[in-house]
Parts: structure tokens; sequence; C-alpha cells
């Protein structure tokens, strides 16, 4: 039997943190749902980490605030200890990560 705890994320790029074996991305998500009768959109923000070498160069030779990106990985919790206190937390490791192909400007002056 084969257990896993996955994520995937389609969403647009907030912040990129790059730093010494890790970049971490921030990625908006959105989701609608009905209240009242009325549909209301809410944003989801996640954060995954990519540990990869060949994705960090990628992301920090590629990717750009804003883009469409498709992200998918790993669910690990962690814990660390801040200022005498254990801090849990669950971290999206990412193993496949893309970028969606952006509209050249010949494309979006003829629409």
């Amino acid at each position: 039997m084969f257990d896993f705890a996955r994520f995937h994320i389609l969403g647009r790029v907030g912040k990129i943190k790059t730093f010494e074996k890790n970049i971490r991305v921030s990625i908006a998500a959105n989701a609608s749902y009905k209240k009242d009768g009325q549909w209301v959109d809410e944003t989801d923000w996640n954060e995954i980490v990519i540990f990869d070498k060949n994705t960090r160069q990628y992301v920090t030779e590629s990717v750009e605030s804003g883009d469409y990106v498709r992200a998918q990985g790993r669910l690990r919790q962690n814990s660390f200890k801040r200022d005498g206190e254990t801090v849990y937390v669950v971290e999206l490791i990412c193993d496949e990560f893309s970028r969606a192909p952006k509209k050249k400007a010949a494309d979006s002056a003829a629409a």
C-alpha cells in the first residue's frame, strides 16, 4: 500500500524569497463559495518550499510576481525552537513546478 500526503496548487505568484538552500514562493489561489445567496471570492495564500537546485534556478531566472503557476508536492510536518518555545509548522515541499506560457505583446495588441 502507498500512503501519501500531497498538495496541488494553481495560482498566481506573490513573493519569491531566496535563501541559501531553498526558495520560498507564495502562491495566491482563489476559491468561491455562496454566502446568503451571493457568490463570494476568497484568496488563499500558500507558501511552497523548493529545495531542488534545477527548479530553484528555473524559478530565479524565469518566474516573476503575477505569473500563473502550477505546483505539486508533499506535505511535511516540522518543528523548531523559537525564543525557547516549540513552533510547529506544515511545510509544502514542492516536487513539480511549472509556469503557464506568457502572452506575447503582439498577441495582446491584436486582441
